[in-house]
């Protein structure tokens, strides 16, 4: 997409939600219909269903799902070295989702621990920047 095209498109949105252009749309306030297969392919209409029945599963939403368990782990962890170890695991599995993607970067997940380091460098840089004043050197005669 163009840059700047999604603001566009949610500005445009949130105008029509302001003036009711999404009020009184058919099937508002109706549960969707989840086994609609009309947007399906015939030739696939017959496998995909034998798949959902089996409870199947695309590696990519597998591994969604893994990354969601490991945060809530994560979440009510108190010990260090246990928190250490999964959230390199969760990191492991962001990783491997977005490397099985073929879209933009800008799809991709962000890893867990990235604004972690941000925030301890930029700690670090305040009290190192405020603990170290400029020297002055003596001249030599």
């Amino acid at each position: 997409m163009f840059p700047g095209f999604d603001k566009i498109v949610e500005e445009r949105i949130k105008n029509a939600q302001k003036k009711g252009g999404f009020n009184n749309l058919p099937g508002s306030g109706k549960p969707l219909d989840l086994d609609d297969d009309s947007c399906v392919a015939e030739d696939l209409r017959l496998a995909y269903k034998i798949l959902k029945n089996a409870d199947f599963v695309p590696p990519e939403i597998e591994i969604k799902n893994e990354i969601k368990k490991t945060e809530d782990l994560l979440a009510g962890m108190k010990d260090e070295k246990e928190k250490y170890r999964l959230l390199k695991k969760l990191n492991f599995l962001i990783l491997k989702l977005n490397s099985m993607r073929s879209t933009s970067i800008n799809f991709d997940v962000p890893q867990q621990y990235v604004d972690r380091v941000m925030r301890r460098m930029e700690s670090n840089n305040a009290s190192n920047s405020s603990a170290t004043k400029p020297q002055k050197f003596k001249e030599r005669k």
